[in-house]
């Protein structure tokens, strides 16, 4: 008997930012990833979160525009909002 398995295709999305940086655990807030900072400190902890396809474990890690941060099966790019 053969299985066929589709993989789904990762879900992408652009968020601005208008500081030079954004920690992780609050850009995992600011994004809708997480509920809180406690889930935030969690998902980061418990080796959820990749930060340009490497797994991070820094929840106070300092993300850039030019960034892709990965949670939940998302990619969030993250980009200067210019203002």
């Amino acid at each position: 008997m053969k299985i066929k398995v589709k993989i789904k295709e990762k879900e992408r999305q652009s968020i601005g930012i208008d500081t030079p940086f954004i920690k992780l655990d609050a850009f995992l807030k600011f994004c809708g990833a997480a509920e809180s900072g406690g889930h935030a400190k969690s998902m980061v902890n418990d080796g959820m979160v990749r930060l340009n396809g490497e797994v991070c474990l820094q929840r106070g890690k300092k993300v850039r525009p030019g960034d892709e941060v990965e949670v939940l099966n998302v990619i969030y790019k993250i980009e200067n909002d210019g203002t």
